[in-house]
């Protein structure tokens, strides 16, 4: 535990999220799942819980909670509904980005307001030709005076409907190799004072699966001016950098979802198995589901231990990709494991939108894809397995 957060603080922190999502975030998730509507109620407490400035330095404003508090509460907070975990998590990436890279003047213009949730966003890596290979990116920012010009694409953006900030990945050198050292981050103030878009910046809402309720969208840039000093850091070339140390946060997170995702189905399942009657008695009395069950509960542990190594590795501010990249593969898959199991245990019904199993199916897959997709995970993984065991 670090020295500012005691145990005694953690159990007080859980215990109000968890309060929280059980009296708040459960009862909504399926009516706000089904029309696809975002949650602005939430969002508003989340900014009084303090959400938004979780893992922002305190002396910025924000709660300054170390990585093994804020996947735990990120855990239970998926367990009930997935999609609220992704409205702070986008926007913490962003406000990590500025606190890692950016200026003293950067930090002191942003990181308070984004503490509050006054200035809320993400950040825009993806294209539509460039996902796991940022180096891809084709959206390109020309300098012009004291401003530079942004023009292209991003697709499946959070919170760039109703947030107002994003940290967007740029190309400012198309020529230079390697493509890398070409690449910068702009923070970009998507909205004017009163929340119109502004100009120069279209957003379009994207319709999905699963991951619904919350603003996955596709942006584009069309000769869109931002100052110069919004460039992080103030230095070209150093955005791959900067947008790659933010995914180990990134990762712990969507694995702490992804385990969240597995311990909700799980406890579906368990609930419905003892509820539901075959042949004279409940179906957790029936070798066939009890096999589920157990192999269930053994990979919603598994995920929470690898998630506790990955965050502790973080907060001692050690490399921990690889250790990241092990809780997000396995964790994710472990939601995915779950969900489909849970289907298979309440039969026919799972397909009824009466029940919340059919959710958390819909949810799963994402996090098997989100944040770099597992086979990339599984090549950083054994990449580094090499290179620590060379013979």
């Amino acid at each position: 535990m670090s020295e500012v957060w005691s145990k005694e603080d953690e159990s007080a922190i859980l215990d109000m999220i968890d309060k929280w999502v059980e009296n708040e975030v459960r009862p909504i998730a399926k009516e706000h799942d089904h029309a696809d509507l975002y949650p602005h109620g939430l969002v508003e407490q989340m900014k009084e819980l303090g959400l938004f400035g979780a893992t922002i330095g305190q002396e910025y404003g924000g709660l300054g909670l170390p990585a093994a508090i804020y996947a735990k509460i990120v855990m239970k907070v998926s367990s009930a509904w997935m999609s609220p975990g992704g409205i702070f998590n986008s926007h913490l990436i962003q406000a990590s980005a500025i606190e890692r890279c950016g200026t003293d003047a950067q930090k002191d213009r942003w990181l308070a307001k984004m503490a509050t949730g006054e200035m809320r966003g993400g950040i825009a890596l993806t294209e539509p030709n460039a996902g796991s290979d940022l180096q891809a990116i084709t959206t390109t920012a020309v300098r012009d005076g004291d401003d530079y010009i942004i023009n292209g694409t991003k697709t499946w953006i959070t919170n760039s409907l109703h947030g107002n900030s994003l940290a967007v990945l740029v190309k400012t050198d198309t020529e230079i190799q390697p493509r890398h050292r070409g690449t910068s981050m702009f923070i970009v103030e998507t909205k004017d004072a009163d929340g119109n878009v502004k100009p120069g910046i279209t957003i379009s809402k994207l319709e999905k699966m699963g991951y619904r309720s919350i603003d996955t969208c596709e942006v584009v840039f069309e000769d869109f001016r931002v100052p110069a000093d919004h460039l992080v850091g103030g230095e070209e070339g150093k955005g791959f950098k900067q947008a790659v140390g933010g995914l180990e946060l990134g990762r712990i997170n969507v694995a702490a979802r992804g385990a969240g995702v597995a311990q909700g189905a799980f406890e579906h399942a368990l609930r419905y198995a003892q509820e539901r009657e075959t042949f004279g008695k409940p179906i957790c009395e029936h070798q066939a589901i009890q096999l589920k069950l157990g192999e269930m509960a053994t990979k919603v542990e598994a995920a929470r231990l690898l998630i506790e190594q990955a965050a502790a590795k973080y907060d001692a501010h050690e490399r921990c990709d690889m250790e990241a990249g092990m809780a997000k593969y396995f964790a994710s898959e472990a939601g995915s494991f779950c969900a489909n199991e849970a289907m298979r245990i309440f039969g026919g019904y799972c397909y009824s939108k009466e029940y919340d199993i059919e959710r958390y199916y819909r949810d799963a897959l994402l996090m098997c894809i989100g944040e770099g997709t597992n086979e990339m995970q599984r090549i950083i993984i054994a990449k580094q397995m090499v290179a620590k065991n060379k013979i």
